[in-house]
């Protein structure tokens, strides 16, 4: 099938590919399935999240081990039932970033991580409940978070 896409244009995914998130994305509710774009570069570690019923809505996402190899992410039970998790090799997590002007102050969501049942195709933002993570990490600077926000 072909999609439309605000930053690639058109472009065919494969229904194969298509993954749903049955809550959305908080703040996307209504937006239920994506595809995830690969970036081609393979020094760039950012990939899309891409909406398939809206061209406008795509997130850039980053697997959070390349850039913070501590990373440790714990998901609760009620997601892994409602992402029919039953083998961890079928498990990708993937965190939002943000882009702003100055790229040097790039960050990511640790707190909130993007799961994925590469298997059922099904995918959850979770909210984890753990103090060492924030929703604005800098990417280029591992050992610091934005404070306060």
């Amino acid at each position: 099938m072909k999609i439309n896409t605000k930053y690639f244009g058109e472009i065919e995914v494969v229904e194969e590919k298509i993954i749903e998130f049955q809550e959305g994305i908080p703040g996307f509710e209504e937006e239920k399935k994506f595809v995830i774009i690969n970036n081609p570069d393979s020094e760039n570690p950012f990939d899309w999240l891409q909406a398939i019923n809206d061209p406008n809505l795509s997130f850039a996402i980053v697997n959070p081990f390349i850039v913070f190899d501590d990373y440790d992410v714990r998901i609760p039970d009620s997601a892994i039932d409602k992402l029919k998790l039953e083998n961890e090799k079928d498990i990708v997590i993937y965190t939002i970033v943000v882009v702003p002007e100055d790229v040097n102050k790039m960050t990511t969501n640790l707190l909130g991580p993007i799961v994925i049942n590469s298997k059922e195709r099904l995918g959850k933002q979770i909210i984890l409940d753990d103090e060492r993570y924030t929703t604005r990490h800098y990417i280029f600077s591992q050992n610091s978070e934005i404070g306060g926000e």
